[in-house]
């Protein structure tokens, strides 16, 4: 929840777009709890027999923060709330489920807190667990996760932080990102506090002293009668420094000495405040509303009205008003009585609460002691525990080992490359099997350009076959492509795809150009040159004719026009392998020599790939 009165709407105007570039090569604090319990109900909503929602949403959405995005998460897990914040959990729990206020229970001060429910804490631990087999840094708060995720970005330990909990910014944070989904083309809303204190003139105290007034997380009814209007207008009197010692004063029913209003201060049991300030307005015609009374202008004309061509007093018009310093003066003093009675109703309703301000709520924000770490945090990313990942998935989400192999090839090519460009790598192959082959294309998902990379296997394996150079269209073409797109809320990510070509296997990944160039400059140059030849022709042509092709080459011959329209199965080869029908006469000896090679082909068809595998086995063949 955060700050309450609709806080976030204050804040939206203040809003930046970002799309996922903007996160590279950045650390992020992710708050664990508000992220499982956000996604959980989402996932529920849609999947309400969904298995381990909480693990499958941590999974993708680690992987695509980390590979896809390019960013350095570090969690941040919630340690033991404050006695204030567990009385407002359950304040709020009363109110969802009807029952009176009255009823609501108080809890002694040293009173042992009341943890979460068994089941949030086991999913906690779940996620926990599996973050750690992921290689991912985890920090344990204090008290909230939010406060901890903002003193690493005030402390410019991270970059910034992905909560939606809008106290964030009380507790120092300087970027938050509330809205975070991976595989939308939607960019998400970045917050940062410099465009927010610039234009709201709002800085942190501040910001507290509107959380005080409007309800938080530790008290959730704040001063009755406050908006975030209300108490933006009443905080922006007083700067940053002051603001607090002047809450302590209206608390204890004093009006605090405000600039341009009242001259000192005045206690709110004054009777007539403002009788001191009001002043008689010298009098006015009533026909023509210039300074002077009607009778003095029927003796002699009001000089305004001749100025203007009247020999006696003209009509005034609807809507007049006198221009002249006292009614000038009149108005500006009617502002200001009125300002000075908002100012006095509201230190009213702020000094018929009791114990307000909450010194405790305060200190709660303003302390810069939410984790365990003496200086500085240890954040070490380090290599995922594959087989470890696999036992844990396969047991807790019953998925295939292939299939946990495949959506993790995404975050291994990332840390591969990562190794590559820092020259830190320790081997030259990608999870001990693929290498790097070529740059196909460039994709483009999302709005945003990547390489599709292709990957070979290093050595031929006896569990994979080995396929001829014909290869038909199978289901993986459209995969290999790209065509599909996964929606889903889990923010599942495009798997990695295989390709067959000229017998090799090769996996097709997503990446980003900008790591391919630093780990691979010379395959990427020479992509750029293979791409700059195809596009102009006469360089083609000079292309083919240094290696001896052109085209009366028997094998690129290209069938003349005759002029006659041909049918659409003409122009679209069929994907089948038509066979002709068998000569009346053949060679007994050629049949000879062509059988074994019919045989083999034949047990390569039936023990390999074809059209009715299903994508779970093919999936297995290459990811074991």
């Amino acid at each position: 929840m955060g700050v309450g009165g609709r806080f976030w709407d204050l804040l939206k105007p203040y809003a930046r777009t970002e799309g996922p570039d903007f996160l590279r090569e950045k650390r992020v604090a992710v708050d664990l709890s508000f992220w499982i319990v956000q996604h959980d109900t989402g996932i529920r909503a849609r999947r309400p027999f969904a298995r381990s929602p909480h693990i499958r949403t941590t999974f993708f959405r680690t992987i695509a923060l980390f590979s896809k995005m390019g960013a350095h998460p570090v969690f941040v897990v919630d340690g033991e709330p404050s006695p204030l914040k567990t009385q407002s959990r359950m304040e709020r729990f009363f109110r969802c489920s009807g029952i009176e206020l009255a009823e609501l229970p108080k809890i002694e001060p040293g009173s042992p807190v009341k943890q979460r429910n068994q089941h949030f804490a086991k999913c906690i631990s779940d996620c926990v667990e599996l973050l750690e087999l992921l290689g991912m840094p985890i920090l344990r708060a204090n008290g909230e996760a939010e406060a901890l995720c903002a003193q690493l970005n005030y402390e410019g330990h991270v970059d910034a932080c992905i909560t939606a909990d809008s106290d964030a910014f009380l507790f120092g944070a300087k970027c938050v990102i509330k809205c975070f989904r991976s595989n939308s083309s939607d960019p998400f809303e970045c917050y940062n506090i410099s465009d927010v204190e610039a234009g709201l003139g709002l800085r942190r105290k501040q910001l507290v002293a509107i959380a005080l007034l409007v309800g938080n997380d530790h008290d959730l009814n704040g001063v009755p009668g406050f908006g975030v209007d209300t108490a933006v207008r009443f905080v922006q009197m007083f700067n940053e420094d002051e603001i607090l010692d002047r809450l302590h004063e209206v608390g204890k029913g004093v009006i605090p000495v405000v600039a341009g209003s009242v001259s000192s201060a005045i206690h709110l049991d004054e009777p007539n405040v403002n009788d001191a300030l009001t002043k008689a307005r010298s009098p006015h015609c009533s026909q023509c509303g210039h300074p002077g009374s009607k009778k003095a202008h029927s003796t002699s004309s009001c000089e305004h009205c001749i100025n203007n061509g009247f020999e006696s007093c003209m009509v005034k018009p609807a809507g007049f008003k006198c221009e002249c310093s006292s009614c000038e003066k009149n108005r500006k003093s009617k502002e200001r009585r009125k300002y000075e009675n908002w100012q006095i109703k509201v230190c009213k309703m702020i000094a018929a609460e009791d114990n307000f301000p909450n010194n405790e709520i305060i200190a709660i924000y303003l302390r810069n002691k939410n984790g365990s770490y003496d200086d500085s945090p240890s954040l070490r990313w380090d290599y995922p525990k594959v087989e470890h990942l696999v036992d844990f998935l396969t047991y807790n989400m019953q998925w295939e080992p292939s299939y946990i192999r495949q959506r993790l090839l995404p975050m291994l090519s990332t840390i591969y490359l990562r190794e590559m460009a820092s020259a830190q790598n320790r081997d030259m192959l990608l999870y001990d099997q693929y290498e790097f082959h070529s740059i196909q294309r460039v994709k483009i998902r999302y709005g945003h350009r990547y390489y599709l990379v292709k990957w070979k296997r290093a050595t031929d394996s006896a569990g994979y076959v080995n396929y001829g150079t014909q290869r038909e269209q199978t289901e993986f073409e459209p995969e290999a492509l790209g065509a599909t797109e996964s929606t889903d809320l889990s923010d599942e990510l495009d798997v990695p795809h295989i390709l067959i070509d000229d017998g090799c296997w090769f996996l097709l990944t997503d990446e980003n150009i900008e790591l391919v160039k630093a780990a691979f400059p010379d395959k990427v140059d020479k992509y750029t040159q293979e791409k700059k030849l195809k596009g102009s022709p006469s360089k083609q042509r000079k292309a083919n004719s240094r290696s001896g092709k052109s085209k009366t080459d028997a094998g690129d011959e290209s069938p003349k026009s005759t002029h006659v329209q041909l049918s659409i199965t003409e122009f679209y080869r069929s994907t089948k392998v038509t066979f002709q029908p068998k000569p009346a006469e053949e060679d007994p000896v050629q049949n000879s020599q062509n059988a074994g090679p019919v045989r083999e082909r034949r047990k390569i068809s039936a023990a390999g790939l074809n059209n009715t595998t299903s994508k779970s086995a093919k999936r297995r063949l290459t990811f074991g």
